[in-house]
């Protein structure tokens, strides 16, 4: 099983105890090699509960993790820059450009955001004068952008493959011909940067819960605040960082095109530390623009369609929010019931893990 609904660990956040879920571990190393007992594995993962950790620090995928170092010094020199100069291009697409804090709704009610966001996409970084900030449009910085996105693009195919191969799916129905290189999509880089907030005063905190566009997600993120709402459980709770491991999860797009079969676990991103300045880098692998596949809301429609209704619907207000189709930010997830959060907890004077 991917994620162990029974508790292992739990921590006090928020004056409150809150679980800690159990992930399955996944070696990116077995997955180049289709080991069947890992593509096995990481197939029940995804057919579960659509989370888990991806083990790289083989030789195979150390470059990877070396690369996102390298993109964090990046997004530390990015984010400290003037406004004026991360936000030179604005929003240009859904899938690039600069958001600042405040941009969509916040994870508790009546807040909005409290994280800025510069996207670079895939096709765009690959153009020869890309719509990338002056600030970090340099050749140097420019290289580390395309290494992490390459890596991120080889580890999710590698993933894509694997799910394909476990399944028996063979020449066009494999997955990865609903993601080929060469065809327009919204395959992006998101580079997150949480500003502290209490959530007891703050009206700019977190992320709100919801399920990706993506088909996979590959997060990267050292620090405390991501949590997860597994199907069958009826809070949310928090994942532990793990040293050289990125977190993957499945998203709409995937789910979708998989019949439904696969699941995207509902999430959202707290802070852990109000203190605490976050960081993560999060690669949205997007199936090609034409790809089509039923939605849901039951529509046969396309990969770009759903990207830019769901992207929308995260970016209105509450009221807007509310009149989207019903299944839209959760991608047709169900929620158990559960006591509606109406304001944010109160902040515990410490922060502890106990076993």
């Amino acid at each position: 099983m991917a994620i162990s609904t029974q508790v292992q660990e739990t921590v006090q956040w928020n004056g409150k105890t809150v679980p800690v879920y159990y992930m399955e571990t996944i070696s990116f190393e077995k997955l180049l090699s289709n080991e069947p007992a890992e593509l096995e594995k990481v197939l029940r993962c995804c057919e579960t509960e659509g989370f888990f950790y991806l083990d790289l620090q083989s030789i195979d995928g150390r470059r990877f993790l070396e690369d996102q170092q390298k993109t964090l010094d990046l997004m530390n020199r990015f984010f400290s820059a003037p406004l004026e100069e991360k936000n030179q291009y604005g929003l240009v697409a859904p899938h690039l450009g600069y958001e600042p804090v405040g941009s969509r709704t916040g994870v508790f009610e009546n807040t909005k955001d409290g994280y800025e966001m510069v996207k670079v996409s895939r096709d765009e970084v690959q153009k020869s004068s890309p719509h990338i900030p002056n600030v970090i449009k340099n050749s140097g910085d420019i290289e580390i952008l395309e290494n992490a996105i390459a890596g991120c693009n080889i580890a999710t195919k590698t993933i894509l493959s694997a799910l394909s191969t476990a399944l028996g799916l063979t020449g066009a129905a494999r997955y990865e011909n609903l993601h080929r290189n060469d065809r327009p999509s919204s395959t992006t880089l998101a580079m997150m940067h949480y500003v502290p907030s209490d959530p007891n005063m703050a009206k700019q905190i977190g992320h709100q819960k919801h399920t990706d566009i993506s088909s996979l997600t590959l997060l990267f993120s050292e620090q405390w605040g991501l949590q997860i709402r597994p199907p069958k459980t009826r809070e949310f709770g928090f994942v532990k960082p793990k040293a050289g491991c990125a977190i993957v999860n499945v998203g709409d797009s995937l789910r979708f095109a998989s019949g439904h079969r696969m699941q995207s676990c509902i999430h959202r991103v707290v802070p852990f530390d109000p203190t605490e300045h976050r960081y993560s880098i999060a690669y949205f692998l997007r199936a090609e623009n034409e790809t089509k596949f039923t939605d849901s809301e039951g529509r046969y429609i396309t990969a770009g369609q759903w990207h830019d209704e769901k992207f929308f619907a995260f970016t209105d207000i509450p009221e807007m929010q509310a009149k989207a189709p019903p299944t839209m930010l959760l991608g047709g997830m169900v929620e158990e019931d559960e006591e509606p959060v109406s304001q944010a907890p109160e902040v515990s004077k410490g922060i502890a893990i106990e076993a």
